[in-house]
């Protein structure tokens, strides 16, 4: 008897911007194309969450600190990772090999693991300006981070939700997992 295939499994990585409440249209977008979905915030984006609608939707607890000794993992393996959205401090530490919290910890491993990770970032353009944060996309993409086309909002303008597409992170990564190329 043969076991029956798992889903994909998807982490979404969300971090504390104004936008992060919209979530549930990477979620559905991503469920939509058969994956299953676990959510891992930032310290500071878990604030930003509905969480309990999000374990809900995705049937998994909202991960956001590491578990301790001998706990038990709440997400099977991801098979790939969407960072969205993705602040400019996230960006900049990720990229500088920071890992002081779950998510960049998950992040920082996931290229020496192979896992396909797609970021689309949120900033404004004065954040964008720095040249930190030009560095920091052009080592992401040299690891591989397959980048989203979002771009940056005037400050204080309130941000540009309605030109985030939640659901390029799956376009980004679809053609990856659908290849059979996830490491699963």
């Amino acid at each position: 008897m043969t076991e029956p295939q798992r889903k994909p499994f998807l982490y979404v990585v969300v971090c504390a911007a104004g936008i992060a409440g919209d979530v549930g249209k990477l979620i559905d977008a991503a469920q939509g194309r058969g994956w299953d979905v676990g959510v891992i915030a930032t310290p500071e984006g878990l604030a930003f969450l509905d969480t309990s609608g999000i374990e809900v939707r995705t049937g998994y607890p909202i991960r956001s600190a590491w578990r301790t000794p001998g706990e038990a993992r709440s997400f099977p393996p991801a098979d790939a990772i969407a960072v969205a959205p993705a602040t400019f401090n996230t960006v900049n530490k990720w990229a500088a090999g920071f890992a002081d919290n779950l998510a960049l910890g998950i992040l920082c491993e996931a290229s020496g693991m192979g896992i396909p990770t797609a970021v689309l970032p949120y900033v404004n353009t004065a954040l964008a300006g720095h040249r930190a944060y030009g560095r920091s996309l052009a080592e992401l993409g040299a690891m591989g981070v397959l980048i989203g086309s979002y771009e940056p909002h005037r400050p204080k303008s309130g941000g540009g939700a309605d030109r985030f597409r939640w659901e390029e992170a799956v376009d980004l990564l679809a053609p990856l997992l659908e290849a059979g190329a996830s490491h699963r």
